[in-house]
């Protein structure tokens, strides 16, 4: 009884789950979603970075050692600097309004187009 009582909840909030819907996000759910990505990238360049510095630190160490021993050396592959990141800093994007998408009030207001031909809009060049 308690196993077919247990098989029959478990059936219950699994169609119960099914039928949920998405989860609606808002403006501020997008935004902050949007900032801990550009934070996840930031540290992913962060870690980028310090492997490359330890990287350095780790061929320099080797070549000290192997010149103490009296090794012949290779010459050093050239690889591009350590960029540095820099300090965390995110500006949000700007909403379609604020971004200048639209266009100038001028041409709402009186459209650019005219009734004249195009040969006399834009003269020919001889």
């Amino acid at each position: 009884m308690k196993r077919l009582l247990l098989c029959s909840a478990v059936l219950l909030s699994v169609a119960a789950h099914a039928k949920l819907p998405a989860p609606v996000l808002t403006d501020e759910a997008k935004a902050k979603a949007a900032e801990t990505a550009a934070r996840t990238a930031w540290n992913a360049r962060v870690d980028a970075y310090k492997l490359c510095l330890a990287q350095d630190r780790a061929a320099a160490a080797h070549q000290k050692t192997a010149r103490a021993q009296g090794l012949e050396l290779k010459p050093a592959v050239a690889t591009p600097a350590c960029a540095d990141p820099g300090t965390f800093a995110y500006v949000p994007p700007k909403p379609i309004e604020a971004a200048g998408a639209h266009s100038p009030a001028a041409t709402a207001i009186s459209p650019p187009n005219t009734n004249a031909p195009a040969s006399v809009v834009v003269p020919q060049k001889p």
